[in-house]
């Protein structure tokens, strides 16, 4: 059996800022790169990572494998400030593409006529007071042990701050399990609505899933107990 890279779960720090957003576009379409969906990189990230990288940095947490970022969760605990500057950005995105919109192909063209259109009609809703989370890795960093490191950083952060509930929306189709996943985290699917802005690329549904679970019972934050989860923990806490 091939032995696992080591890797270490840190804080978010201004210089992983580049590589965060590129990697928000290697991983936004399904996992894969966004590129044959839309184009504009510089629009995509905005839109997806400014706010957490640059006004709620402490929330959020990066993977390394090697010395290498190869994943990260950006979360909110300040869920109103996060919901005003959405507001404030989404305007301002908006007349950004349309300038834009010109010189870009018939896909990057069609993407954005779906988020005008349909885009928020097909999102699920969520609470409108509850911290939450973006969690994104590459394809040779998704595994149990990344994701359950992530996950019981940012939620040990959330409960040693007092916080009572949290919720995520995953992206979850015919051959990811996103759910299933994240019941093992005692999270438990609130609801789900399908998305269709993927629909000339990827035959099967495509649905996104709020999942929310309660921080105020004394159950564990992992569902996973071994040593190397605590010793992954050890230099989390190490780090911040």
């Amino acid at each position: 059996m091939k032995q696992e890279k080591p890797f270490v779960i840190r804080s978010y720090r201004p210089e992983d800022r580049a590589t965060l957003r590129r990697l928000c576009c290697q991983t936004g379409f399904l996992g894969e790169p966004i590129d044959p969906v839309y184009r504009d990189h510089e629009l995509f990230a905005d839109f997806l990572t400014t706010y957490y990288t640059d006004k709620e940095p402490e929330s959020c947490f990066v993977l390394e494998v090697e010395g290498e970022l190869r994943g990260y969760l950006l979360g909110s605990r300040k869920p109103l400030r996060n919901q005003l500057y959405s507001f404030a950005q989404n305007i301002w995105l908006f007349f950004r593409a349309l300038a834009r919109y010109p010189r870009y192909n018939q896909r990057s063209r069609r993407f954005i006529r779906w988020m005008i259109v349909n885009g928020w009609r097909e999102v699920p809703a969520a609470p409108r007071r509850v911290p939450h989370f973006h969690i994104n890795l590459l394809p040779e960093a998704r595994k149990i042990s990344t994701t359950r490191a992530l996950m019981s950083a940012y939620l040990s952060y959330l409960y040693r701050c007092g916080e009572k509930r949290v919720y995520g929306q995953i992206v979850t189709f015919e051959s990811r399990r996103g759910e299933k996943m994240f019941e093992r985290y005692g999270f438990k699917v609130l609801n789900r609505a399908e998305i269709t802005k993927y629909k000339a690329f990827y035959p099967a549904s495509v649905y996104l899933s709020t999942v929310i679970k309660n921080l105020e019972t004394a159950e564990p934050l992992s569902a996973y107990t071994r040593a190397p989860v605590r010793k992954i923990d050890n230099l989390f806490t190490k780090a911040l």
